[in-house]
């Protein structure tokens, strides 16, 4: 089968970040993108975050219209995208609302990790093993023999870079709010690492969305694209 379509969806302040040191979280989108990614979640077969962002949000991950469900339903889809997260130690808490909210959940993690999150998940949702590491090609493939067809990635950090390092995005949409956090030790969108084609590849811009006060940038990551030339 073939492995999803993988869509990243991240919102940012104007400097990168995708959140602030406080303990509150700060809420980067307004009403109308927050319904955007509404729609997003609705139109795909599974969401995926990372355990940190699990431990640190503790989101319930679901898509909230009603309107959108019974949409989905009517399709013959379940009324909820299936919920993925991955985790190499396996230490997540099964109270959190991740769990209890929502449709099918699956759990990626390492060998290692394997027997601690059966024991903490048991009764709440799938685990599998992806070998020693996680392997996120491994993770698409098993998706795919699923029947996943479209996959959201809502982050985090090391998520996001998972996926874009390893060119296994196909789509971007990154959402700009008007603010700047300017802290230093304030979680980024991404971390460092070796991203396809380097620092000079250029993404293909496909779309730029007005929302409110926040920009939504639609790129094609394994895309392409020239600058335009000009003469001075």
């Amino acid at each position: 089968m073939p492995r999803p379509y993988v869509l990243l969806s991240v919102a940012t302040s104007i400097d990168s970040h995708i959140d602030d040191t406080s303990p509150e979280r700060l809420l980067l989108s307004n009403a109308a993108d927050f319904d955007r990614v509404d729609q997003v979640r609705a139109e795909c077969d599974a969401i995926l975050i990372g355990a940190g962002t699990i431990r640190a949000d503790n989101p319930r991950l679901l898509v909230n219209s009603e309107a959108r469900r019974a949409a989905r339903v009517a399709a013959g889809k379940p009324e909820y995208p299936l919920k993925v997260t991955v985790t190499s130690s396996g230490d997540l808490d099964p109270a959190a609302k991740f769990w209890h909210h929502g449709g099918q959940k699956i759990a990626y993690t390492t060998d290692t990790g394997v027997e601690k999150l059966r024991d903490r998940l048991a009764g709440l949702a799938e685990v599998v093993a992806l070998g020693p590491d996680v392997d996120f090609g491994g993770l698409l493939d098993d998706l795919g023999n699923r029947g996943v067809e479209k996959l959201m990635v809502e982050g985090g950090t090391s998520i996001h870079t998972a996926f874009l390092s390893q060119g296994l995005a196909d789509e971007l949409h990154l959402a700009i709010a008007p603010l700047i956090v300017g802290q230093i030790d304030a979680p980024s969108f991404l971390n460092p690492a070796k991203y396809p084609g380097g620092p000079t590849r250029r993404m293909r811009l496909a779309e730029v969305i007005p929302v409110g006060d926040v920009a939504v940038l639609r790129y094609l990551p394994k895309q392409e694209s020239t600058p335009n030339s000009s003469t001075a």
